[in-house]
């Protein structure tokens, strides 16, 4: 492969690319595929390096294996907004995050590189069992941290190219269409609760309203993402965070209700959920977040929760069903959000 050719598959990868791109010296490469059953919308690969200057391994990312989930990602520009995020943001980020040596994306097509360092010594979270409350609260300090830390800045971030709002005419264009794919596809793999049907039955109709209200009062910057997958954890418990495909505009409570209601065993969400909440506005105002501001969170957090079951239903699209833990991982989120739909009344927002 030429220095200047972006690989279309990790065995395109070789020692004389990675040397051209990064600072590191490079003799021999082998990459090994990670994250299935975990990463759903790139294809990840550790990427062991061989060289009198480099690091033992460093991950790389390529577009997912899946057509519907690079479909997806092209189309909301996930590919796009996480290159950018680490040629200009991370260097702002509070939260530990690994560090970025290459990253590159053609216009014009759904290709895309990263590279980045692999953190694979760190402690993880299998989502499917479900984030302890110690660690939760840890998730959530920094969470706070990062939020205030890009205060009243997401717009002008979105109008660099390098976010998109969740008011964004591709969501209510898009999801509609991917929304109701990943439906069928869950609804006929799987028996699920009367009261996801409920809502799900009526989510097409109702998620753009939605959206529409989370980015009318003050926002911040969106992880978009924030789940136990995504997390990892350092010998003192702070947070390394993964994946920023999806950052955007929009209210702070979007990425705590997706975090709490999703990563979070239901009866441990039951019980600390609003203690949680509390701790993560507390965290806000210590961040220097006007209190004018924090008013209405919680209306937005239970707007957030009702939004957010297209996380599962979508990113069923490009699940395989056959993989236990594709399959533990929608099945856990479902019943997580069953709970929320109950706790919360969600329901009642659609009426």
């Amino acid at each position: 492969m030429s220095t200047t050719t972006m690989p279309a598959a990790a065995d395109d990868v070789t020692a004389e690319w990675v040397s051209s791109v990064t600072d590191f010296d490079v003799s021999a490469v082998r990459p090994e595929q990670i994250g299935v059953g975990i990463g759903v919308s790139s294809a990840l690969y550790r990427l062991h390096l061989e060289g009198p200057s480099c690091p033992d391994t460093i991950v790389l990312k390529l577009p997912a294996l899946d057509p519907s989930a690079v479909f997806t990602s092209t189309v909301l520009r996930m590919y796009h907004r996480e290159v950018g995020f680490y040629a200009h943001l991370a260097c702002d980020a509070p939260i530990r995050v690994p560090d970025g040596y290459y990253g590159a994306i053609d216009e014009d097509t759904a290709q895309f590189v990263l590279l980045i360092e692999d953190m694979g010594e760190k402690r993880c979270v299998d989502q499917v069992l479900g984030m302890e409350r110690a660690d939760a609260e840890h998730a959530v300090d920094e969470l706070a941290k990062w939020q205030a830390r890009f205060w009243g800045q997401a717009d002008d971030i979105v109008g660099r190219g390098l976010a998109m709002s969740l008011g964004d005419p591709i969501y209510p264009a898009v999801l509609p269409l991917v929304f109701t794919e990943g439906w069928e596809k869950v609804t006929g793999a799987m028996d699920l609760p009367a009261s996801i049907r409920s809502v799900g039955e009526k989510w097409v109709g109702g998620f753009a309203q939605l959206l529409q209200e989370m980015c009318a009062g003050p926002t911040t910057l969106a992880h978009g993402d924030y789940r136990a997958d995504n997390m990892l954890f350092d010998d003192d418990d702070t947070v390394v965070l993964l994946d920023f495909q999806l950052i955007g505009s929009g209210t702070a409570a979007y990425d705590l209700a997706y975090f709490v209601t999703q990563s979070l065993d239901a009866d441990l969400a039951a019980d600390h959920e609003r203690a949680l909440f509390d701790r993560w506005i507390d965290g806000l105002r210590a961040g220097g977040v006007p209190t004018d501001d924090l008013a209405g969170q919680w209306d937005d957090y239970r707007k957030a929760a009702l939004f957010c079951l297209c996380y599962p239903i979508v990113a069923s699209r490009g699940m395989d069903f056959d993989d236990p833990r594709q399959m533990a991982l929608v099945t856990c989120m479902n019943t997580r959000y069953t709970r929320a739909v109950e706790q919360l009344g969600l329901a009642e927002l659609f009426d």
